[in-house]
Parts: structure tokens; sequence; C-alpha cells
């Protein structure tokens, strides 16, 4: 096995304030970045906080950022750096620092609660929903998400200004409503929800400038962008400013009983 010395910098502190601090760590073939942060407790600052559980890339706890991408640590090798460039790990940007790597995600478990839920077809009891293959393809993808924030993190609209997360719900939870406005059984739309008129006024989908930044850090390859944001974006502006599809609403809505 070979090993080699490598130069990192760790982002220690709390929400006072902190520093990067240097450090040079022992690397074997084939570990992580986690692998490190871990040595890293193990032999020089055991006090370093940082989030993480499975290890697999299935949890989505350890996110951080390496060298300024949002990454998970534990999906990260080392071998994509060269050994002689220096690793810096700092907590995520977009949310507040709890200490060293551990950051306050709470806004996004706060946004997940105002998106509302699926709403079953009347009269259809439980385990007696059937829908085709087909339909279920295109939202079937979404489920995938680890809810790792990545993208939350890396979207410039809550990254680079924080006066606008009261009003938009991230590419995570704009992607949970075109999951459920896509789903062939959602009942919204009967019950008086329209998902798409929500997502425009309420989740703040008209910030979302479609740079795809969200899908590139996405550790499952959701194409969040061009398979969630855009046909929302598309519906929504159909809905709203379609004379066709607005004249086609109401034609059904006189005509409900």
């Amino acid at each position: 096995m070979t090993t080699y010395d490598a130069a990192f910098r760790v982002w220690r502190g709390d929400a006072e304030g902190g520093e990067l601090q240097d450090f040079t760590v022992e690397v074997n073939d084939g570990e992580v970045v986690l692998d490190i942060v871990h040595r890293l407790q193990a032999t020089r600052t055991p006090d370093l906080a940082v989030r993480w559980n499975c290890k697999a890339g299935k949890c989505g706890s350890c996110s951080a950022e390496v060298n300024g991408r949002p990454r998970l640590l534990c999906m990260t090798r080392m071998s994509v750096f060269d050994r002689d460039e220096t690793v810096t790990i700092t907590p995520l940007r977009a949310f507040p620092v709890v200490r060293d790597l551990v950051t306050d995600v709470s806004f996004n478990y706060a946004k997940a609660r105002e998106v509302p839920a699926f709403v079953p077809p009347e009269g259809v009891p439980a385990g007696a929903y059937r829908m085709d293959q087909v339909d279920v393809e295109r939202s079937q993808e979404f489920r995938k998400c680890i809810e790792c924030f990545l993208c939350q993190d890396t979207c410039h609209v809550v990254r680079d200004h924080e006066e606008n997360k009261g009003a938009f719900a991230g590419p995570r939870f704009l992607m949970r409503v075109a999951e459920l406005d896509m789903h062939p059984l959602d009942a919204a739309a009967e019950a008086g929800l329209d998902r798409g008129r929500a997502a425009q006024e309420e989740h703040g989908l008209g910030y979302c400038n479609i740079t795809k930044c969200c899908t590139e850090v996405c550790p499952e390859g959701i194409r969040i962008t061009d398979n969630a944001l855009i046909p929302l974006k598309e519906r929504a502006a159909d809905r709203k400013y379609d004379p066709l599809v607005w004249l086609g609403s109401r034609i059904r809505r006189r005509g409900a009983p």
C-alpha cells in the first residue's frame, strides 16, 4: 500500500468566528476525504466536529466544501487531487456554522414543511392505487434524493443572498413540488391546490435562473434543472399566461359540481 503526506487546511471555529488551520496528514491509497478527517480526530484534533453516518454516500450527512466545491466527504476520493495540492475543507457556506464542519441546516426542514404533501385520489382506498410505469418514471428519478443539501448550498440564490431565504425554497424543494405536480395520482388540483401557482408565488420559482449549478453537485446524478425545474417553470408559465390553458381551466371550473 502506497502512502504519502498531504497538506490540509481545515476550518475550525463556531458561530462567533474561526479560521483555517494547517495540517500534514498521512494518506493511503483508496482513501476518501472523510478518512482523513477521522485520522485528524484520532491523532491531532480529537475535538474536531464533523457530521457523518453511513460513509456510503446514502445518508447525506457528511456534506461540506472541499476546495470550495460542495461535496460529500465520504464520496470524494483523495485520488482526485494532486499529491502536492493543499486540500481545503470548510463547512457549507449557505448555512450557519454550529462548530467546525457542522452547519445548522434547519432552514431546509422548515422549507420541507411548507410543501403540501401528496393528495390521494378521492374514493380510492390505500393499497388500491394503480398507475403505469411510464407515468411514474419521470418523477421516480427525484426519489433518489438523499437530502445532502449540496444543491441548496451551491444555489447562488440562497448562497450569496441571505435575504432570499424567506421567499425561496431552493432546488431540493422545488424539485419536490415538481415531483408531486407530475404524479399521476396526485389530486391536489381537485382539492383546490395549484402546485404550479404555489411554486411561483409561495416557493420562489421565479428566482431560479437555471444555471444548473444544483445539478452539477448532486451526488445521485439527478438532473434537477432539466427534469424538474425547467418543466415546472414551463407549466407555471402555461397556467398563468397561455390563453388556451387559462380558458380551459375556467371552463372546467365552471362545469365542476
